[in-house]
């Protein structure tokens, strides 16, 4: 069977269709429900496009919990899957771009399936560890996990210590065996040698003259053998029970020695937590001490006359007489500078980088051709906007609106660091620019004394090795100087 061959039989097994499959979205792709017209050959042929609309919707209904069509009606689902576009997949994350691509009316937009596995593939490895919830309950174990009582028996050290003298029993019992023998043709030769004595007393019999020794030589020989037999069997088998204690014991050693090592590396090595928060965002006290204070200030002139035009601070000011510079200017790489903005921070940047002045935004930006380093110094207030720096960074940051409104746009490295009374929070996304072009942005939101400061470094996608560079110099070295 080849399809239909007719327009009449086509549209009889499209109503046919409908009332065996029913209201399911993932069934009724555009080109399933499409009615059959004149031409109805020329129609979008049912193909793996098709396939595509099923799993897109089927990834809607699991993320959002319903259907992105209405499916009380057969028959008006599928009206409205070929007249209306579907509901946005506003809850589905990181996978609405997938999701709403998934779900175009013409099959020819759909992403292929290469393109469509190595999305997928790049969310799965994006994608952050899932929380464990609070209301998770233990299931009970299984008896046939249950431990197995061991029979009592006699101690392994105890049956080690039986094989060193093993057999000693039937060896003793042989060796008196033995004894008894010896001891018996002694007394034997003693009776003979009893009837041939002479009338002096002497011993007249065969071998008169070996008699005397030869009973002191058997019984020496019999101790002889017994001893040796004895000692024979268990020789070798102390050395082997003293070399697996003296394994056990050695690894036992090196076991501690690894630990100790491990212990005095961290002691000797890694920062501390308070180092690290001073080294991140100094001391607040010091901070507020370190407000440009001058004569012109206490009689009303305006602070910022204490800086030159580069963003140095005049010799003499508060922030000269207390340093913050988390990296040294020394240390930058070649290309570098410290700059220390009037507007109260200082951000390593590169030196041909040209500054524009604040915006509305109050958005500081350093721009070189197609790369830009925005600063937002302390715009919005922790109170206002939470404390919650990683969703403050993923739903309410302006600087990443572009992000959140681009219909295709990823994230990843998405990352929150607490250290002390400092919460951190950074992440890597990319979004399609109004020319179509694919911009990579590196970014990050501090809460330093209840403000919110952004550090965000953006370029073309295909330099996401510079846009990293200038990142990774950029937000240590960020300081807040008032």
């Amino acid at each position: 069977y080849r399809g239909p061959t007719t327009p009449l039989a086509a549209e009889r097994a499209r109503q046919a269709r409908i009332a065996i499959v029913g209201p399911v979205t993932e069934r009724w792709a555009p080109e399933q429900a499409g009615p059959v017209h004149e031409n109805w050959q020329l129609a979008p042929p049912i193909g793996p496009s098709t396939d595509l609309w099923a799993l897109g919707a089927l990834l809607y209904r699991a993320v959002q919990g319903h259907a992105p069509y209405p499916e009380e009606n057969a028959a008006e689902l599928v009206q409205l899957v070929c007249a209306e576009p579907p509901a946005f997949a506003e809850e589905c994350g990181a996978l609405r771009p997938v999701v709403e691509s998934l779900l175009r009316q013409d099959p020819t937009e759909r992403p292929d399936f290469e393109e469509l596995r190595g999305w997928l593939r790049s969310l799965v490895r994006s994608a952050p560890e899932p929380e464990a919830g609070a209301d998770i309950v233990a299931l009970p174990s299984i008896d046939g996990r249950l431990p197995i009582v061991r029979r009592k028996g006699e101690l392994v050290r105890r049956r080690r210590r039986g094989e060193m003298g093993r057999h000693r029993h039937k060896n003793k019992n042989k060796k008196k065996k033995e004894i008894k023998e010896s001891r018996a043709r002694r007394d034997t030769d003693v009776r003979e040698s009893q009837r041939a004595v002479s009338p002096e007393g002497r011993y007249v019999g065969p071998g008169a003259a070996e008699f005397r020794e030869e009973p002191a030589r058997q019984e020496e020989y019999d101790r002889t053998e017994q001893f040796e037999r004895y000692e024979e069997p268990g020789r070798p088998e102390p050395a082997r029970a003293r070399g697996s204690r003296h394994l056990g014991r050695t690894l036992l050693i090196l076991v501690l020695l690894l630990l100790v090592a491990g212990v005095v590396y961290a002691v000797m090595f890694l920062p501390k937590s308070g180092e690290e928060q001073g080294a991140s965002t100094g001391d607040t006290g010091s901070g507020a001490s370190a407000a440009p204070v001058t004569p012109g200030a206490s009689n009303g002139a305006p602070a910022p006359a204490a800086s030159s035009k580069d963003g140095s601070t005049a010799p003499g000011s508060a922030g000269s007489a207390t340093p913050q510079e988390t990296v040294p200017a020394s240390n930058l790489p070649a290309g570098y500078v410290l700059r220390k903005d009037s507007e109260g921070f200082q951000v390593a940047v590169p030196k041909d980088w040209q500054r524009r002045p604040i915006n509305d935004s109050q958005q500081i930006r350093y721009v070189n051709g197609a790369f830009q380093l925005i600063v937002v110094p302390g715009r919005d207030s922790a109170a206002d906007m939470g404390n919650d720096p990683m969703k403050y960074q993923l739903d309410k940051e302006p600087e990443l609106a572009p992000y959140r409104s681009s219909s295709w746009a990823t994230s990843g490295n998405l990352l929150r660091i607490d250290v002390g009374q400092m919460a951190t929070a950074e992440g890597l996304f990319t979004w399609q620019d109004s020319n179509g072009g694919e911009i990579a942005v590196r970014n990050v939101a501090m809460i330093i004394n209840g403000r919110y400061h952004i550090l965000q470094v953006m370029g073309p996608k295909g330099e996401g090795d510079k846009v990293k560079e200038i990142f990774e110099l950029a937000k240590p070295s960020y300081k807040v100087t008032r």
